[in-house]
């Protein structure tokens, strides 16, 4: 069944708006409850995937709740909250209409909202109504479907007409954009209405079916959708649509988000204010992102838009700090060779790049580390049962060299000599791989690149069988060539 009927609007506000804003505020929104008795009422806004409080106000000798400022209201969708139910309805504000006089009951205030004189929110709620009028009898021909079961000829007659409801729908929807093209209330409808896919990729195969939608969908997602609008960043379902497109309709490798980053945010681009928001809250998602391998998208936005100047909000201090980082982890990127260091074992030295071994496991430990101490039961049972697998467990002991001895003294306490326990004398391990904290991984290949880094030492064995299986597949594609 097609989701014409847009949850964001479950409950929503009508408002009458006044004709001008009053010379002492830039915005005056008056509201009155009948049967609210609260002596509160608060004014929010949403932004991302939350709402905020941006106003209070107290009832006063007419029963009325004046919201006002002298700052005018950016354009969005508002919602006036009723405590302590924290039942809600919404408004549309737009930067010619900044004042509102609204009328609604404390049941069902969204269903029971008056307004007059705005020609926003009296457009927006003729939408709201139609579908509020539709929608019992698609739940109705929904609940007829479901009962069907194995009777298939009701299921299709009762489908056939539901088929038809969403057409009219459909219809309503798109006639209406068309008509009031250019006003708020019809660019929220147009982000919301379905973009349907060619009928003939119903003639293809499962598989392909699903390669042609993806690959349609990802094309045609910003149909609808208008980014240059700084409206709809304070709208509900703004986020979740960019989320969608980033997280979801995107393959999850670094390059492909990275992709999908920059093209929304060149859309964002004429809406300043919705461009830095999503540019500030990709950088911080990826930057504390869990998966592995993903902070090379932190790494291309340090460089693309904070190195640049492009984050020109952002004070110096703050640019340098996220560029100076970014420096810092970009030669440990996964794909990148692992850089070169002295390993020191038994007063002898060499490089790491002169190791031999199929894979190499670096792994940096303290003796005095409460996490390393944590990690080492299944670091010493990981290295058991892979020892004889073509890999080298490298553990580095992140002291000076006159500590080195404790570190000897742990090893042979705890049973952890079939390690190539070393020490780096130069201290470059530092700064080369950035170890601020420990303990810190990181899983090479026979060239010494990075193939994956940071994983926690109880996931260690189904990773690095992962990697094992992949290695030998793609072997054996390569021989079969």
């Amino acid at each position: 069944m097609k989701k014409y009927f847009l949850s964001l609007f479950a409950s929503l506000l009508i408002t009458s708006v006044f004709a001008q804003t009053t010379a002492k505020n830039a915005y005056q929104i008056r509201v009155k409850i009948d049967g609210f008795t609260e002596k509160q009422l608060f004014l929010g806004y949403y932004m991302g995937d939350k709402q905020y409080v941006m106003d209070t106000a107290l009832v006063d000798a007419k029963g009325e709740f004046v919201f006002s400022g002298p700052e005018a209201l950016k354009g969005g969708m508002y919602i006036v909250v009723l405590p302590p139910s924290n039942d809600f309805f919404q408004v549309l504000v737009t930067d010619k209409e900044q004042s509102f006089f609204v009328r609604t009951t404390k049941d069902k205030p969204g269903e029971n909202v008056k307004f007059e004189g705005s020609k926003e929110n009296s457009l927006f709620y003729d939408y709201v109504n139609y579908l509020n009028a539709k929608r019992p009898e698609a739940e109705a021909l929904g609940k007829e479907i479901a009962e069907a079961k194995d009777n298939q000829a009701a299921k299709d007659a009762a489908q056939k007409k539901m088929d038809k409801l969403n057409e009219d729908v459909e219809k309503y929807q798109k006639d209406y954009v068309v008509k009031y093209k250019g006003t708020f209330a019809a660019a929220i409808i147009n982000a919301n209405i379905n973009v349907e896919p060619p009928k003939t990729f119903d003639n293809l195969a499962e598989e392909e079916k699903n390669r042609q939608l993806w690959l349609w969908t990802r094309k045609h997602f910003f149909d609808n959708l208008n980014l240059s609008d700084n409206r709809l960043l304070r709208t509900p379902f703004l986020f979740s649509r960019l989320d969608n497109y980033v997280n979801k309709l995107s393959v999850q490798h670094p390059d492909s988000i990275s992709v999908a980053i920059d093209t929304v945010l060149e859309r964002l681009r004429p809406a300043d204010e919705a461009f830095k928001y999503y540019l500030i809250h990709f950088l911080n998602s990826f930057a504390a992102s869990k998966f592995v391998g993903m902070d090379a998208v932190y790494v291309h936005m340090s460089e693309k838009y904070y190195a640049t100047g492009q984050a020109n909000w952002a004070n110096q201090e703050q640019v340098k700090k996220i560029v100076d980082n970014a420096k810092k982890l970009k030669p440990l990127l996964i794909g990148k060779t692992a850089p070169d260091i002295v390993l020191e074992r038994n007063g002898a030295r060499t490089m790491l790049s002169q190791l031999k071994s199929e894979y190499t496991l670096l792994y940096f430990w303290r003796y005095d580390c409460g996490h390393c101490k944590e990690s080492m039961p299944a670091m010493k049972k990981f290295f058991e049962k892979f020892k004889d697998k073509g890999i080298t467990l490298v553990a580095i002991c992140v002291k000076p060299a006159q500590d080195q001895p404790e570190c000897l003294k742990y090893i042979q306490e705890n049973g952890l000599t079939g390690w190539y326990n070393a020490f780096d004398p130069t201290g470059r391990y530092y700064v080369q791989y950035n170890v601020e904290t420990t303990p810190q991984m990181y899983i090479l290949d026979n060239k010494k690149e990075i193939i994956s880094k940071q994983v926690p030492a109880d996931q260690l064995e189904d990773v690095m069988d992962k990697i094992i299986e992949m290695n030998k597949k793609e072997k054996e594609n390569a021989g079969n060539k």
